[in-house]
C-alpha cells in the first residue's frame, strides 16, 4: 500500500479495491515502525485521522468523493489546524493549539484528504537542514546521517521514506525545492499568491509560499488543484483561474524551449550533478525540445537580497511573539520588559535569534536606506532578468542544490555556508515566479535534484514538463533502502 502514488490509491479507493481506513491504518503503521529514526513528526493525530477515513469512506459509497477524498497527507507544522498543536518546530509555540485552520488545511479537508499529524521543520521555516527544530533534527531516509534539507524537511523525509504518500510545505527560499532534492521527490513552489497564506505563519510576508511534496508530478498537480484559488482572506492571495493541472501532463515537449541561465553552471556546482543535469536536458532535446543559453546578470546578488530582505520582515512579523498574547512565557517576570526579555529569549532558538537581530539592524534608522531599500531595488533588477529570459525561452533549467544531502553537524557552526546551501533557490522567491525541483540522479548514493522554473502562473507547464521526463525515467520512483 505504501508504495502506491496518490493517483494510484485513488484508483483503487475510487474502484472500492481497499478502504480509506485500510490505507490510513497503513500509513499510522508506517509511522509507528519508522518515525522514532526519521523524527519526520511532531504530533501524529492517528485518532482524528481514522474518524476522517471512516467519513470519506462513506462519501465514496454515496457517490460524492473527489480523486483525493480518502487519501492520506501530512501538514509541515507551519499551517495551522484547528484543535492541534501548531508549533512551527519552535518552543515559543509548543503551547499553541489553533483555535483555526489555515485556508490550504481547510481546502485539503473539504477535498475529503485524511490529515495523519503535522510534520517537523526548522524553527518558523528559518534554516536549509531542518536542525534548527526545538524538537530535533530530521533525518534524511536515503542515509541517515544526513540532512533531509530544510525548512519543509520533514515533509520531504516522509514522503520519500513513505510515511505519508503526499505533504505539504512552505517555500520562502527553496524550503520546498531543496528538501525534495535532498531526498529524491518531486516539490513544486507555485507563483507567489496562488497559494493561500491565510494560517500559513509568516516567516517573510513577501517571499512565503505553500506547496505541495509528492513522489510525482501527477501527484503534486492533483495536490496544487486544490490547494490552489483565491482567497479574500489573504491580502497577497491573486484572483486568477486555476487550470486543470492534470489535463495537461501527457501534452508533449516538442517544439519548446529550454533555456539554461550560465550562471547557474559555474564552479560551484559539482561536477557530478552538471553531469546528470546535461543528462537530463539530452533527454528533452530526444523528445524535440529546443534548448538555448541564457542569462541572468544579477542573479548573484540573490543570497545577499535574500539576507537583508528576509530576515527584515520576520524581524518584523516576529515581533507578534511576545509572552503577552500566546505561545511560551517565561516564569514570574519581575516587569514587562522582563517578561519581553526572556519570553523571547527562552522561546526563541539561536537561528531566530540571529536573523531577527539582522532584519532589525537593517531596518533600523540610518541604515534602511543603505541595506532594505538598495536590496528591493536590486530585488527588481533580479525579477527584471528572468522576465528577459522568458521573452526568449518557455521553460528554464537549473540545479537544485550545489551538492547532495550534507552531514547532520557539518555545517551548523557556520552559518554562511549554511546560507549558499540556497544559492540556486532563492533568485526564484525573490522574483515571485514558480519552480519545480524533480530527481534526476544520484551521486554517492544519495539524491540529486533540478529545478524546472517558469514564468508567472506558468505551473502547469512545469507539471508537464517533469512528467514527461518522469514518463521515460524512474529515479522519482526509487525508494530507499530499509523503506522498501
Amino acid at each position: 500500500m505504501h508504495d502506491k502514488t496518490i493517483a494510484e490509491i485513488s484508483a483503487g479507493l475510487q474502484g472500492r479495491k481497499f478502504s480509506s481506513v485500510e490505507v490510513t491504518r497503513a500509513f499510522l503503521a508506517r509511522i509507528s515502525q519508522f518515525n522514532e529514526e526519521l523524527n519526520c513528526f511532531i504530533t501524529v493525530t492517528e485518532g482524528e485521522a481514522i474518524a476522517d477515513a471512516r467519513a470519506a469512506d462513506e462519501r465514496i459509497a454515496h457517490g460524492t468523493a473527489g480523486p483525493l477524498t480518502g487519501i492520506p497527507i501530512g501538514h509541515k507544522d507551519i499551517f495551522c489546524t484547528r484543535s492541534i498543536k501548531t508549533s512551527c518546530g519552535s518552543k515559543m509555540l509548543d503551547n499553541f493549539y489553533s483555535p483555526y485552520d489555515a485556508t490550504v488545511v481547510s481546502r485539503l479537508q473539504d477535498s475529503g484528504m485524511v490529515m495523519l499529524g503535522k510534520l517537523n521543520m526548522d524553527e518558523f521555516a528559518m534554516g536549509s537542514s531542518n536542525e534548527t527544530s526545538y524538537y530535533g533534527p530530521v533525518r534524511n531516509p536515503w542515509d541517515l546521517t544526513a540532512v533531509p534539507g530544510g525548512s519543509s524537511g520533514g515533509s520531504a523525509a516522509a514522503v520519500a521514506a513513505r510515511l505519508v504518500p503526499v505533504s505539504t510545505g512552505t517555500d520562502t527560499g527553496g524550503s520546498i525545492r531543496q528538501p525534495a532534492s535532498f531526498c529524491g521527490i518531486t516539490g513544486i513552489k507555485p507563483t507567489y499568491g496562488r497559494v493561500s497564506r491565510y494560517g500559513m505563519i509568516a516567516f517573510a510576508s513577501s517571499l512565503d509560499q505553500g506547496g505541495p511534496l509528492s513522489r510525482t508530478a501527477e501527484d503534486a498537480a492533483m495536490l496544487l488543484q486544490a490547494m490552489a484559488g483565491f482567497d479574500p482572506r489573504d491580502s497577497t492571495s491573486v484572483d486568477h483561474p486555476v487550470p486543470d493541472y492534470r489535463a495537461s501532463l501527457d501534452d508533449g515537449v516538442e517544439g519548446l524551449t529550454i533555456g539554461v541561465p550560465s550562471e547557474f553552471f559555474d564552479q560551484d556546482l559539482d561536477s557530478e550533478i552538471a553531469a546528470l543535469l546535461e543528462t537530463t536536458i539530452a533527454e528533452y532535446q530526444r523528445q524535440g525540445a529546443n534548448v538555448k543559453e541564457v542569462s541572468l546578470p544579477n542573479v548573484g546578488f540573490s543570497v545577499p537580497v535574500y539576507y537583508v530582505v528576509a530576515p527584515a520582515e520576520c524581524s518584523s512579523n516576529l515581533s507578534r511573539f511576545d509572552g503577552v498574547r500566546f505561545g511560551h512565557r517565561c516564569e514570574d517576570p519581575d516587569d514587562l520588559l522582563d517578561l519581553y526579555t526572556r519570553s523571547r529569549g527562552e522561546g526563541f532558538g539561536a537561528e531566530v535569534k540571529r536573523r531577527i537581530l539582522m532584519g532589525t539592524y537593517a531596518l533600523s534608522a540610518g541604515y534602511y536606506d543603505a541595506y532594505y531599500l538598495r536590496a528591493q531595488k536590486v530585488r527588481r533588477l533580479i525579477s527584471q532578468d528572468f522576465h528577459n529570459a522568458f521573452e526568449q525561452v518557455d521553460v528554464l533549467v537549473a540545479p537544485t542544490a550545489p551538492s547532495v544531502a550534507f552531514g547532520i553537524g557539518e555545517k551548523t557552526s557556520d552559518p554562511v555556508e549554511m546560507y549558499l546551501s540556497d544559492i540556486f533557490t532563492i533568485a526564484v522567491n525573490l522574483a515571485g515566479i514558480p519552480a519545480l525541483s524533480m530527481p534526476v540522479g544520484f551521486v554517492d548514493g544519495k539524491p540529486v535534484g533540478m529545478q524546472l522554473i517558469g514564468n508567472f502562473f506558468s505551473e502547469g507547464r512545469l507539471l508537464n514538463v517533469a512528467h514527461r521526463y518522469q514518463g521515460v525515467t524512474d529515479w522519482h520512483l526509487r525508494c530507499p533502502n530499509g523503506f522498501e
